[in-house]
């Protein structure tokens, strides 16, 4: 009674409410920008269930908005760091952290297990996998997203209500989006989206107040302003959904199984005669110290040819790897071969270096 005084004494909420709070088992999918400010204030109005699912680590570059996460929490998977932040929050609730993957193999028996799915994520392959899954199994999908100053809530198929696909009924192309890694976001913004996100939740579980199904909320931080959007249900793309029901199950393969030429960093880093290329701009950190590595933005790399060795295997890098991979289909196109994309970014190549003491003098001078 003491911790939730503040709820109770509202008279659209009382203890019967606060007691359907606790009642309650949501789902969050990424422990993210969004996914932070949405558990912790689900844990602090006591929702009783509450699951994680994050196969992330911690980074420092996460630190600028991730409010769950501190600098013990560096390198630890993120949904378990932020299940022993929210137990410390609140000892009183269930927490379940899910550190992996969300698939179409996993997606159905999990989101059987709670009340409402929540995404937090930050790609469109799982934003649709998300969705899909969540037409299957009849839950309400509270939907959020960022980029860079704005961001958009909804709530996706609630009483009938039209879905994720209903709004973008197909996925842009491959890598056409930047995310937050390759072009940045105002730090308060997922603040922002996901305190919304939580909000539209508790309308949710209370039965309260003008839930956003149906509308698209826009929101944007530079100039305090905000619109909303109609969206209508379109039954043809909701049947084609439900009658193909994983038809996300081609797409989700295609992706986890990419062509050879994506490779890790630590599968190169004993290789010699080879050549290290960084496609991001001259402005952009960290700078990788101690391996010699030329830096030719992807923007002028077909104006830069002559600068690559045809005997030697090429291995891009940027920020995130989704211009290295850009990179990649370019060179093809031009017939230029043994070129390869590294899926790391600059952050986790120099976290890997560090960590394994790879960076010696000989190759320095490869």
């Amino acid at each position: 009674m003491s911790r939730y005084n503040r709820h109770i004494i509202l008279s659209e909420i009382g203890k019967a409410g606060q007691d359907n709070i606790s009642k309650a088992k949501v789902l969050v999918i990424g422990a993210g920008g969004l996914g932070c400010p949405i558990l912790q204030y689900l844990s602090a109005a006591g929702v009783g269930t509450l699951g994680i699912i994050d196969f992330d680590k911690v980074e420092l570059s996460n630190l600028q908005r991730q409010v769950l996460f501190g600098t013990s929490s560096l390198g630890e998977n993120k949904a378990i760091a932020a299940k022993n932040r929210l137990q410390d929050l609140n000892s009183d609730i269930k927490i379940n952290a899910y550190a992996e993957a969300l698939t179409y193999q996993n997606a159905l028996e999990l989101f059987d297990q709670y009340d409402i799915i929540v995404d937090g994520s930050d790609n469109f392959e799982t934003r649709y996998l998300v969705n899909d899954a969540c037409m299957i199994t009849n839950k309400p999908l509270v939907f959020g997203a960022i980029y860079k100053f704005e961001g958009q809530v909804s709530v996706f198929n609630y009483q009938n209500g039209p879905s994720y696909r209903c709004l973008f009924p197909n996925p842009p192309q491959k890598d056409a989006v930047p995310n937050c890694s390759e072009i940045g976001v105002l730090g308060v913004l997922p603040g922002i989206i996901g305190s919304m996100q939580a909000n539209e939740i508790i309308k949710l579980i209370l039965g309260v107040g003008d839930v956003l199904s149906g509308k698209l909320l826009c929101y944007n931080a530079l100039s305090n302003q905000t619109s909303t959007l109609k969206i209508n249900r379109n039954n043809t793309i909701i049947n084609e959904v439900l009658n193909t029901q994983f038809n996300f199950k081609e797409r989700i393969l295609n992706i986890n199984c990419e062509t050879s030429e994506l490779v890790s960093i630590e599968h190169i880093i004993a290789k010699d005669n080879i050549q290290l290329i960084d496609v991001r701009e001259a402005h952009e950190q960290p700078k990788l110290e101690g391996l010699h590595i030329e830096y030719i933005p992807l923007s002028s790399l077909q104006s830069n040819l002559d600068k690559l060795h045809n005997d030697k295997e090429k291995y891009f890098f940027c920020q995130s790897g989704i211009r290295s991979k850009k990179a990649i289909d370019f060179l093809k196109a031009q017939e230029i071969s043994n070129c390869y994309s590294i899926q790391e970014g600059a952050i986790e190549i120099q976290h890997y270096l560090k960590e394994h003491n790879v960076i010696t003098p000989e190759k320095q001078q490869r």
